[in-house]
């Protein structure tokens, strides 16, 4: 297992960052290695992002330093959604099949987690995305057609997309984690625009289903003093909740989003006219 800490940056200091300082904070670019869980551990929330892929071996998840417990999910919860082949999770000895595009919540409490493949020339690629936990919720295999489905968006402003609500009050309890998917349709490539942002939580993205050939420009920053970050196939973005978070590719693409903070309400958000971005 490998795990990098990331301190959290002032909005004032970000005003003053170059690409190098913003890709260092805030841009994640490698998720996923052969045979490795690969973790980087956020002060902002707490939030730990993350990939496991299993090829020759099984992965079991440890607790590293910064977690401070005697197992990983000990005071903590994890959603898990499977972008590769097909996989298995099990915990604490109960074997959950996902499937791509398959999500697990795995509940606060479970001792034994183990990431593996089933066929290791195709391997599952599991995304991590883990936030602290005060209660025990049970763990729960979410199909993409359990998930809360959301259709937003129009050709004639390049953004029509499906958002697949996976670890959603309508569809699994969680203590503070809110996770999904999105996928936009060919031909669009604007996501979240016009853009808010969330200052009673924060946010993570995986970008995905990206040609290596081609990139997302993710917007961020304060409203009145944006930066940008280009985003590389299955590359991941910390997102404060003093930032907008919206960006446009240069082909259509999805990516998976999850949320930690005070609440659980997916409409929480701060809008931000178009007309007010600097």
């Amino acid at each position: 297992m490998k795990i990098e800490v990331r301190q959290v940056s002032h909005p004032d200091a970000v005003r003053a960052y170059g690409t190098d300082d913003l890709r260092r904070h805030f841009l994640i670019e490698s998720i996923f290695e052969t045979d490795e869980i690969v973790l980087t551990y956020s002060h902002i929330d707490r939030l730990v992002i993350g990939g496991a892929l299993p090829a020759s071996k099984p992965l079991a998840l440890t607790a590293p330093m910064p977690i401070g417990q005697e197992f990983f999910l000990a005071q903590r919860e994890m959603g898990v959604i499977n972008i590769g082949g097909a996989g298995r999770v099990t915990l604490d000895g109960a074997i959950h099949t996902l499937d791509p595009r398959d999500c697990l919540y795995i509940g606060k409490g479970v001792a034994d987690v183990v990431f593996e493949s089933i066929d290791p020339a195709n391997p599952a690629k599991f995304y991590l995305l883990s936030t602290p936990a005060h209660a025990a919720h049970p763990s729960t295999l979410i199909k993409p057609e359990r998930a809360k489905h959301i259709r937003l968006g129009d050709q004639l402003t390049s953004n029509k997309r499906t958002i697949f609500q996976y670890i959603h009050p309508e569809v699994c309890d969680s203590c503070q984690l809110v996770m999904g998917l999105t996928q936009l349709e060919p031909g669009n490539m604007w996501n979240t625009m016009p853009s808010h942002t969330h200052d009673r939580r924060s946010e993570a993205y995986l970008y995905f289903d990206l040609a290596n050939d081609q990139r997302v420009f993710h917007m961020m920053g304060d409203p009145s003093e944006t930066r940008h970050l280009v985003v590389a196939n299955e590359q991941a973005i910390i997102s404060p909740g003093w930032s907008i978070h919206s960006g446009v590719g240069t082909s259509n693409y999805a990516f998976i989003w999850a949320m930690g903070g005070d609440n659980k309400s997916f409409t929480d958000m701060d809008h931000i006219p178009i007309s007010a971005l600097r």
